[in-house]
This record gives C-alpha cells, sequence and structure tokens, in this order.
C-alpha cells in the first residue's frame, strides 16, 4: 500500500494508471446500476475523467 501511494507522489505510470482504471470502472458499475438516478447522472463525467486521466497518465515514466 505505501508503493502504491509512493507511486501516486512521484508520479508513476502504475500507480496512477490503476487510479484511472478504477474510476473508469466505477463509471460504467454507476452507469448499469438502476436504484440511485445521481449515481446515474454522475456516471459519464466519472468516465470521461477516468479515460482522459488514462491517456495522460500513459505519458509518465515507468
Amino acid at each position: 500500500m505505501t508503493r502504491f501511494f509512493n507511486g501516486l507522489l512521484h508520479f508513476r505510470r502504475s500507480a496512477w494508471e490503476m487510479l484511472a482504471s478504477v474510476l473508469i470502472a466505477a463509471g460504467v458499475i454507476m452507469l448499469m446500476q438502476p436504484f440511485a438516478l445521481a449515481l446515474y447522472s454522475w456516471s459519464f463525467v466519472v468516465t470521461l475523467l477516468g479515460t482522459v486521466m488514462f491517456i495522460i497518465v500513459s505519458h509518465f515514466p515507468e
């Protein structure tokens, strides 16, 4: 866990890609759930944020 946070602080690709992937997955789950309209409303923004973040992070050093 310390390695993950250390990677975030030092802008390493693996930690930030993991975070971006989690955001994309959370956005898709929010899109498919049928219970809360607020989650559905924010799902596109969360998925878009994760996608843009993944594109930017892919240029970070290993």
